[in-house]
């Protein structure tokens, strides 16, 4: 079954149709050929029309949707032998995200994500994919132990943001993230980042500190939602859109202003209409670029990665 958004409409009118027309064609009436014929090429022009000029909010929406690869998937897919770990050595395990060792294209590799979960009773336990402090300091804990093991690390960034909860607050949210982005920026293995839907605020950079970011097509990547935006700036529900549009959170966006490393195209419709095409794409561009890092010394990497993140921000030249 397929889940249709709000702007998805008129597409699901003409499925709709089709299925009806092709349900009576069984007696295999000319006519009803026809039309199934006709409506099909209408389909698939309205889909051009409308996958082309998405806005940055539709945009978002596509990054939400609810079929979309997760980054268990990709690992399914995309590695052999992963073995996950759980638990932060404090204080217990967050389901929201998950790690561990894998061999990716012939190589171990530290596999690390947020996990949203696919049915409402996975989504509840992992807490639909928003960390609490013990999941950032697991991913951190498996961080350390990759470059322990010199084996590089692959995360795969999908999160609304972090929990915001009480508790997650009382246990050091904050200190938890900002840990992971100091650690991140000084580990002496290479460290590639792909955001495969949402990537939120802080709780998505604290998996994104790395030397090569990679975005989906129809991915989203900002330091706050366009519901939080609109909130904060104009109080009103209806400035949601707009709120997307000036974030410049899209991937083509963040291309432009430097931020991101690569854009990796999607099926017409979104990375879950095609996800096996998606996968390949990803383990394409994924190889490609670890095998870019690989022979790169410690030190140069390092000095690399700082250079990259310091030239965020520059105007006309300085740093800001």
């Amino acid at each position: 079954m397929r889940d249709y958004l709000e702007f998805e409409k008129p597409i699901r009118e003409i499925e709709e149709k089709i299925e009806k027309l092709s349900a009576a064609a069984t007696s295999g009436k000319t006519s009803s050929q026809n039309d199934i014929r006709k409506l099909r090429a209408k389909l698939a022009q309205v889909e051009h029309d409308l996958y082309k000029t998405l806005t940055p909010w539709q945009r978002t929406q596509l990054a939400r949707h609810p079929q979309r690869p997760s980054t268990l998937d990709y690992i399914g897919e995309l590695t052999r032998d992963f073995l996950e770990f759980h638990g932060d050595r404090v204080f217990g395990d967050d389901r929201a995200i998950v790690g561990g060792f894998a061999r990716f294209s012939d190589r171990p590799v530290m596999m690390i994500g947020h996990q949203k979960g696919k049915t409402l009773k996975e989504r509840m336990q992992r807490n639909f994919g928003m960390p609490n402090p013990e999941g950032y300091r697991k991913a951190l804990r498996l961080m350390k132990m990759a470059e322990k093991f010199n084996r590089p690390i692959l995360t795969f960034i999908d999160t609304p943001g972090a929990y915001p909860g009480i508790g997650a607050e009382e246990r050091g949210q904050a200190e938890a993230i900002a840990r992971n982005l100091f650690v991140m920026s000084r580990l002496t293995v290479p460290i590639l980042s792909v955001v495969i839907g949402e990537g939120g605020s802080g709780g998505a950079l604290a998996l994104g500190v790395a030397d090569r970011v990679l975005m989906l097509e129809h991915s989203v990547y900002s330091v706050i939602s366009p519901e939080g935006c609109a909130a904060i700036l104009w109080d009103s529900p209806e400035k949601i859109p707009d709120a997307a549009s000036a974030l410049k959170m899209t991937a083509d966006d963040l291309a432009k202003l430097g931020i991101i490393d690569q854009t990796i195209p999607e099926p017409l419709g979104g990375a879950h209409r095609e996800p096996r095409a998606v996968y390949d794409q990803v383990g394409k561009a994924l190889t490609n670029r670890l095998f870019e890092l690989l022979d790169v010394p410690a030190d140069q990497l390092l000095a690399q990665r700082d250079e990259k993140y310091r030239k965020m921000g520059a105007v006309n030249g300085l740093l800001s």
